[in-house]
């Protein structure tokens, strides 16, 4: 397929596409977005794929840009269904689109944490809501959440993200109850990290003059930022995630999937399942460098 990488095209074009046939993949132009777009492109399906600016999306056959800017609730719900009408229907809705903020909480401004929570928990369910609905109407489909596994492990100086992507969790956990035997699966991805983009997209708001003149707090600050850094750049590539999803959608029932290297996949569940809590804590910090 034209565009697509030579290390997709080996997956069997009717191994996803005789269960879907179309997706809605948010944040679709870098990173795990591109990566989940071209994953289910190679397997056969059709993709509407958002930015808010559609010149960054890809140019590939059986590939639709939608412009979309998650701030806007309700205006992006409506593009959504007059793009699921225009569709025939959606039966995979990945929910990727988001972005990440970097400061000491009560340093920055509050509306840089509001708007996180608006885009990325409020408007983030407000599409899965309105993706289910057709779901249900159809009897068939798949809702994929991308939460993180930050929402287990939180990371520091990025406390909403982390809030955003446990609160995205536990609504995942609700819906598979709700789901049950109605033909509709959702999937709680859980990434850790992965060497894309998203450190450079990472805003990093004026903090404010009292964190400032505290050397201790800011030289601290910096190594974590160091440390956050050199974690994405040395995680796997966004096609190891990509491959994830497809297993769990071949699957075919609901799911928690955790994906990324060996500790945030395997180590750090079995850490959180059977570990104490300050030994959690203890880990976090060393880490981070803390």
């Amino acid at each position: 397929m034209s565009g697509v990488p030579v290390g997709l095209t080996r997956m069997k074009a009717d191994s996803l596409s005789l269960r879907y046939r179309t997706a809605f993949v948010t944040g679709a132009s870098t990173g795990l977005g591109l990566a989940f777009t071209e994953m289910l492109l190679a397997a056969g399906i059709k993709v509407w794929g958002t930015s808010r600016d559609p010149k960054r999306l890809p140019v590939r056959e059986n590939f639709s840009g939608v412009a979309l800017n998650l701030e806007d609730g309700a205006e992006a719900e409506r593009i959504f269904f007059e793009t699921e009408q225009a569709a025939g229907g959606f039966d995979i809705l990945v929910n990727n689109a988001g972005f990440g903020a970097f400061g000491a909480f009560a340093h920055t401004e509050f509306s840089v944490w509001e708007e996180q929570f608006r885009v990325m928990l409020v408007n983030t369910a407000r599409l899965s809501h309105a993706g289910l609905r057709g779901m249900l109407a159809r009897r068939r489909g798949a809702l994929v959440n991308i939460s993180s596994i930050a929402g287990e492990f939180g990371m520091p100086y990025q406390a909403t993200y982390n809030a955003v992507k446990a609160g995205l969790s536990a609504l995942n956990e609700s819906l598979m109850y709700e789901m049950h035997d109605t033909g509709v699966i959702v999937i709680d991805f859980r990434p850790g990290d992965y060497r894309t983009d998203f450190d450079g997209s990472v805003r990093r708001p004026v903090q404010g003059a009292a964190l400032a003149a505290d050397e201790v707090s800011t030289t601290r600050m910096a190594r974590v930022w160091k440390s956050f850094v050199a974690m994405m750049a040395s995680g796997p590539p966004p096609a190891h995630a990509a491959e994830s999803l497809r297993k769990a959608l071949l699957r075919g029932r609901s799911s928690t999937v955790r994906t990324g290297r060996f500790f945030q996949a395997a180590l750090g569940p079995f850490l959180a399942r059977f570990g104490s809590l300050s030994l959690r804590r203890r880990v976090q910090e060393r880490y981070f460098g803390l």
